[in-house]
């Protein structure tokens, strides 16, 4: 058996956290504010805007930036996982390493082995989540491209089509999430090349820190607020275009 039983215990409490956090944010980001779901509000407010816009060059350079991103990180998970494929010429030297380590467990080839498995299992995952995010950026693109031009903000079909382009906005933002909580994960199963205990706490610590950041944060709280903002101006200038609307049918 190439792992003990608090390896088994710590694999357990890894997948827990992962699969747990991943269901609790989703769940969560339907009835709370948090990143994703005040996040989700400003890419409606931004897709409304666009529809009024006849020069959308801004739009084309944000859009720009964010894949820019992601491409980094998908090239990035490659290199990675090309990395760790190496490591697999190298057990020895990689089993001699550990084993100089202080408190370090010492583990035998084959639970090595595993374990850089496991570690690039995270990295093609990641890759395939920032490739995703990126296609469904393109797609966006397309329905951006696609967008009839309605200057008095004022068309309910429009409005409507805006939105879901904040949907699919929206869905490329999430794989794009997921890919970057899969190289935090990643961190904690390099932990477990020491001991399975570390393992297992830095399991833990990475879904305190995701949890901090993505609900508790302060730059939480300030989009919150910006977001309530938003929809305060926005019901105002709805008002305004109703208005203009019916004083041009009275002339």
């Amino acid at each position: 058996m190439p792992f003990s039983w608090f390896d088994i215990f710590a694999i357990i409490i890894f997948i827990l956290c992962w699969a747990g956090y991943t269901a609790f944010a989703r769940k969560q980001a339907k009835t709370t504010n948090c990143i994703a779901r005040c996040l989700h509000q400003h890419r409606i407010h931004w897709m409304y805007e666009l529809m009024t816009r006849d020069v959308r060059v801004t739009e084309a350079a944000l859009l720009a930036n964010l894949e820019r991103n992601i491409a980094f990180f998908a090239s990035t998970s490659l290199l990675v996982i090309a990395g760790i494929l190496t490591l697999f010429a190298q057990i020895e030297k990689l089993e001699g390493v550990i084993a100089s380590l202080p408190f370090a467990d010492p583990s035998n080839h084959l639970a090595i082995q595993l374990k850089l498995a496991l570690l690039a299992f995270i990295f093609v995952l990641a890759f395939f989540h920032f490739t995703w995010s990126m296609r469904q950026y393109g797609f966006l693109n397309v329905m951006i491209g696609a967008a009839p031009i309605d200057l008095a903000g004022t068309n309910p079909n429009l409005k409507q089509y805006a939105k879901q382009m904040a949907v699919v906005q929206d869905q490329a933002a999430h794989s794009y999430n997921y890919g970057l909580r899969s190289y935090y994960f990643s961190l904690a199963v390099i932990c477990w090349f020491f001991h399975p205990w570390l393992f297992a706490l830095a399991s833990l610590v990475v879904v305190y820190t995701l949890y901090i950041r993505e609900f508790k944060s302060k730059a939480v709280r300030a989009i919150t607020v910006a977001q309530d903002l938003l929809w305060v101006e926005r019901e105002k200038g709805d008002a305004n275009a109703i208005n203009q609307t019916k004083a041009s049918i009275k002339r």
